[in-house]
């Protein structure tokens, strides 16, 4: 008969079993940090570079910094800050698969915008790594400028700071990451000194780059794009129409028009 202490613990194994593997640093193009543990992604396949189309000044921006990011030289930090659907999340992905395409020695890494304190421990994992590592927030904001101290912390070089292979890549659709109204609600003895410190957190990137909304013409272009590319008949009048339904003109809304379209033509993307 097994000790009754063995049937204890083969029973809390069950319960919470062992934490998976590390996964392989230099096998895999893309990964999930969840919940503290990194996983591969299951798919990485961004759109073409070439496919994001209007904010050329921003591409050639962001795809160098991730080339001296691979290339181990100097590199920033970066916040993607704008209109939703402007394009920051598909740019910031196919910069990294860009870059990897040219052969470069880069990953991203992909983290929940509440898993800021847990990115200590992700650093550690991957700090000893020869692969360089795109860590990328998605749409991260802060309701208070309290709730942005972990991220300050990180940026500024902290007792746990990011190491030298790893920089963060930070969406967001506030230019401050904080609303400014917030910031101005201080009940400091100097409420100038207090807004500048508030809104100084996005001052801690050292490369931001603005996403604004579209015009017509450009959002025509992006649909033509991606029609051309896929080999979709494109009616420009019926692709204009389309957008005031979606209550905005932006890429995310010409590529939900192209599935439409797809689905309409029987095609697959």
């Amino acid at each position: 008969m097994s000790d009754p202490l063995d049937r204890i613990a083969a029973a809390l194994e069950r319960l919470a079993p062992p934490p998976p593997p590390v996964p392989d640093l230099a096998a895999h193009p893309a990964y999930v940090w969840h919940r503290g543990f990194l996983q591969p992604a299951r798919a990485f396949a961004p759109l073409p570079l070439a496919e994001l189309v209007g904010i050329d000044a921003q591409k050639a921006t962001l795809l160098e910094n991730v080339r001296r990011l691979a290339s181990s030289l100097p590199a920033h930090d970066v916040l993607l800050w704008g209109a939703r659907g402007t394009g920051k999340s598909a740019l910031s992905k196919a910069a990294v698969a860009t870059v990897q395409a040219e052969g470069g020695a880069v990953a991203l890494i992909e983290a929940q915008a509440d898993a800021l304190d847990t990115l200590p421990q992700l650093f550690a994992l991957i700090a000893a790594s020869p692969r360089a590592f795109v860590i990328f927030l998605d749409d991260l904001g802060f309701d208070a400028a309290s709730d942005g101290r972990a991220l300050r912390s990180l940026l500024e070089g902290g007792a746990e700071a990011r190491p030298v292979n790893a920089r963060l890549f930070v969406t967001s659709n506030r230019r401050h990451l904080i609303p400014r109204d917030i910031a101005e609600q201080s009940s400091a003895i100097n409420p100038r000194d207090s807004i500048d410190d508030n809104l100084a957190l996005a001052d801690r990137f050292g490369l931001s780059l603005g996403f604004h909304a579209i015009d017509q013409d450009t959002y025509v272009a992006i649909v033509r794009t991606y029609a051309e590319d896929h080999g979709l008949p494109l009616d420009a009048a019926e692709a204009t129409n389309w957008a005031p339904r979606r209550g905005t003109r932006s890429g995310r809304v010409a590529w939900q028009y192209v599935v439409d379209l797809a689905g309409r033509n029987g095609k697959r993307l």
